[in-house]
């Protein structure tokens, strides 16, 4: 089969275009043919070895992280899809591979595809929809009434958490960029903050949640709007000590990531809230919760461009410049003449 993969870690050079072989499936696996993928700024952290302290990968790595496509064969354990299927799925961490044109999907990744979602909208989604979830609901505990603030909410996890934000009844702050202002108080974003004009932290006061998304001095100065009590929740920078125990990690890199994130552990205490890190774990019960609110129509994909796989560097090239507002598709499988003609009517 044809894909995308790295023999070694690095930039967009090591990235090359071959034949790899089939998946082989274990008992409770799918293979799918994968018909569009997603980008992810994971995708350029595993290709850069940024995150093998946490998922070791063996070589050569196919990459990709979220796919939508169609089941061609099951596991002799699979109960809950058949072949001719339509799924979309995050991929394991350590089974990661949707630049390809198959792949294996765990059957507890995996999710019936919105019936009113083509391809590549939907695989636009596992990621940062199962990722916003998780942070918002598991960790953040958001509720309706309370106050949360959503950093890039241009970006395609701010998007998306804008709208599930708004669907639980949350007032929303975010941050973007004035050419984004309009897109996001569409998205239902209440309070919008040009991040060039205005600092976030002298207007909003005693928010519940923050959703942090970059890191660094940003997430500093996030800890001056939430009240006491509150959570801020990180998917951005490293670790703490809290998380890497949580994760199995040795001691000694449990000790190294507390030593690196004694700032942010300090500013937690001051400010008396709660600082989770967060690395999404793929949840197919979670994903189909999410499928039925994009079949419902509360929440709707965002897609900035639509690249042919054979542009797949291009396509982590854009990603990876910033400039995307929502997500960066791959179109791995074209679809047919009926196919298309069904959904232009649809």
């Amino acid at each position: 089969m044809k894909a995308f993969f790295i023999q070694k870690y690095g930039g967009n050079e090591v990235v090359q275009f071959g034949e790899q072989p089939k998946p082989a499936l274990q008992p409770k696996d799918l293979l799918v043919e994968v018909h569009a993928a997603s980008v992810n700024p994971v995708d350029f952290k595993i290709r850069e070895g940024g995150v093998k302290l946490l998922v070791p990968n063996d070589f050569p790595l196919i990459l990709g992280s979220d796919l939508s496509g169609v089941v061609v064969e099951v596991g002799s354990a699979v109960t809950k899809f058949k072949p001719g299927d339509e799924i979309f799925a995050r991929l394991d961490k350590s089974r990661i591979g949707a630049f390809a044109e198959y792949a294996v999907v765990g059957e507890a990744e995996a999710a019936p595809k919105p019936k009113n979602l083509t391809h590549e909208e939907a695989a636009s989604i596992p990621l940062v929809g199962t990722t916003t979830w998780q942070a918002l609901l598991e960790l953040g505990g958001l509720q309706k009434g309370q106050k949360v603030l959503i950093h890039a909410g241009s970006g395609g996890v701010g998007t998306f958490a804008i709208q599930l934000a708004k669907y639980l009844g949350a007032t929303v702050a975010t941050t973007v960029s004035e050419r984004n202002v309009e897109l996001v108080k569409r998205l239902g974003a209440d309070v919008v903050i040009d991040y060039r004009k205005q600092r976030f932290d002298e207007v909003l006061h005693d928010y519940d949640l923050v959703f942090d998304t970059q890191a660094g001095e940003t997430q500093q100065r996030s800890f001056r709007v939430l009240k006491p009590g509150g959570v801020m929740v990180s998917i951005a920078g490293k670790p703490d000590a809290k998380f890497a125990r949580k994760w199995g990690l040795n001691p000694l890199l449990v000790m190294v990531l507390g030593l690196l994130s004694r700032k942010t552990t300090a500013l937690a205490r001051k400010h008396q809230v709660r600082f989770e890190y967060l690395f999404m774990r793929p949840d197919g019960q979670q994903l189909a919760e999410i499928g039925r609110l994009l079949t419902d129509g509360h929440i709707k994909p965002l897609i900035d461009r639509v690249f042919p796989f054979e542009q797949t560097k291009e396509a982590l090239e854009y990603s990876q410049s910033g400039r995307a507002v929502g997500k960066v598709v791959i179109q791995v499988k074209k679809p047919s003449a009926a196919g298309a003609a069904s959904q232009d009517t649809a």
